[in-house]
């Protein structure tokens, strides 16, 4: 009402008005308006007087939830869509801004999303039912049909960014940040037992071991260590045993903490172990490679390398929480970083063109370590894998086109031997090989293909394929866990920023593979 009788510059100054009055007011949660963040003035008290935390939405989440609202004048238009568009440009900067933590809705549970605020807070919902009940209605007001939102709560600090893996009883946070190691809080959070077992690698533990070792002793923790070798190619069950006999050794019971701190050769196997030693142990993942916080710490993914075939033994195996430091990107050699690229690009490719556009735009920062771009570029994968795993958790559907590229990507860890190329080169690699087939198959447009492989090789990604052979590119394929019935299956592009599950001919294959081996 007051917008059609007054105009927007009216509803805005009264607006102001009312957070600079109710921002005075101690313990209370002041749940504000999406447009609110536009007021400098509103902006300083907000981060001045309290905590803020922004929930925020996707383009197409603000959309459905808006789309029967007949109360938004700003989106009373013609194109909705646009005008959204043209809200998050304008506003988004200013919500990253002001926000202490930020939580990404996706399809909201508001138990879920509540309780997640909590734990960011370093509160416990069950001895905070006031807070709680006050948090729900703001969590329920922000994510029912509305547009984007922030809102104040008093007394808590840092500015980490919160995602959510929505998976009901296994549900945990994902939590995004610079100098998280160092952080004795977030880790008693999470660390519920007074033991805790770190297993690392001899390249990482000079780097961080000590560091986190130190904040977990500070939390009352009683820590354990497992050093391992590095390198894909020690991705075997005979260092899985070695978690083992550490566990053992040190007389482990069923609630000591196992703590992967690494890549995701690290990740896969201290996972393996957690959901297997005394049946089930709990599991936090602290990823310290761009591959491993982009992709693989996420979605419960465990196991090893068998000498025919990789990650083909193995268990789904949800984490307690996954804590990403951005600060230990910068001791990550270049190869590395590349390497995952290789996973941002693949998560642009197979799900948002729009990602895409923006990874093509900003390449030569995320290769220069821009901060802002590494954390953007790690959110945006994060919330696109999280999404996934929500709705097919054990791989039986949709979660599938995460393996763009990587029926090809296998094929030549294996037969070049594992560690010789990296998962993100062969990966980057079988993005070229999958869209080169996407193209023959008809599917895919030339100048789509052409932006991928630019895009790998801007990467510092291989875009030629080794020469295995056709007959061994066969059997290396056939050895993967998608296939049904002998016959391969790809993940294809139709059209870029879209995925598909299909067969393929095997002339059309081997075409493929020739020309893929030749590219200059």
């Amino acid at each position: 009402m007051i917008f059609e009788v007054e105009g927007e510059a009216s509803f805005r100054e009264r607006e102001a008005e009312m957070i600079r009055e109710l921002s005075s007011l101690d313990g209370i949660v002041l749940a504000t308006g999406g447009g609110a963040v536009l007021d400098a003035g509103s902006r300083a008290l907000l981060a001045e007087r309290g905590t803020v935390i922004y929930l925020r939405a996707s383009i197409h989440s603000i959309l459905q939830r808006t789309a029967n609202d007949r109360n938004r004048p700003l989106l009373q238009t013609a194109d909705p869509r646009r005008r959204i568009e043209e809200l998050s440009r304008q506003r988004e900067p200013l919500y990253n801004e002001v926000a202490d933590i930020v939580i990404d809705t996706g399809r909201p549970n508001v138990q879920f999303l509540v309780n997640n605020i909590l734990l960011q807070l370093g509160m416990h919902p069950n001895n905070l039912f006031e807070s709680t009940t006050a948090l729900n209605a703001a969590v329920a007001a922000a994510t029912m049909p509305t547009d984007s939102r922030s809102f104040q709560l008093p007394h808590a600090s840092g500015r980490a960014l919160t995602l959510s893996v929505d998976l009901g009883e296994r549900s945990y946070p994902i939590t995004i940040g610079n100098a998280l190691l160092d952080d004795a809080d977030l880790f008693a959070r999470h660390v519920s037992s007074e033991r805790a077992m770190i297993v690392t690698n001899t390249v990482v533990a000079p780097l961080y071991l000590s560091r986190l070792t130190q904040a977990l002793v500070a939390g009352g923790k009683h820590v354990e260590v497992v050093i391992l070798p590095d390198g894909e190619d020690e991705k075997t069950i005979d260092n899985i045993m070695k978690i083992f006999d550490g566990l053992l050794s040190a007389k482990c019971d069923r609630k000591t903490t196992l703590i992967a701190l690494g890549g995701g050769v690290i990740g896969d196997m201290t996972g393996f172990a957690a959901a297997t030693y005394m049946r089930g142990v709990p599991l936090i993942q602290v990823p310290t490679t761009l591959l491993s916080q982009v992709d693989s710490s996420v979605g419960g993914k465990t196991g090893f390398n068998h000498p025919l075939g990789k990650n083909m033994i193995g268990a789904f195996y949800q984490p307690q929480t996954v804590i990403a430091d951005t600060s230990t990107l910068n001791t990550l050699p270049e190869r590395e970083l590349s390497a995952g690229l290789a996973e941002v690009i693949k998560h642009g490719a197979i799900i948002d063109i729009e990602f895409f556009g923006w990874i093509e735009a900003n390449i030569v920062a995320l290769r220069s370590r821009d901060p802002v771009a590494l954390t953007h570029a790690i959110r945006r994968s994060c919330e696109i894998k999280a999404d996934i795993v929500r709705q097919d958790e054990r791989e039986s559907g949709i979660r599938a086109v995460l393996n763009f590229g990587h029926t090809f990507a296998h094929a030549i860890e294996t037969g070049v031997g594992y560690g010789t190329w990296l998962h993100g080169e062969a990966v980057g690699c079988g993005m070229v090989m999958a869209a080169c087939l996407s193209e023959r198959l008809g599917y895919l447009a030339a100048d789509s293909t052409r932006r991928i492989r630019e895009l790998v090789r801007a990467a510092g990604l291989p875009i030629a394929a080794p020469d295995l052979g056709h007959a061994r590119w066969v059997d290396l394929m056939q050895v993967d866990k998608k296939n049904e019935g002998g016959k391969i299956k790809f993940i294809l592009l139709r059209p870029l920023g879209t995925a598909m599950i299909s067969v393929v001919p095997d002339d059309v294959l081997v075409a493929t593979i020739d020309d893929c081996v030749n590219t200059a």
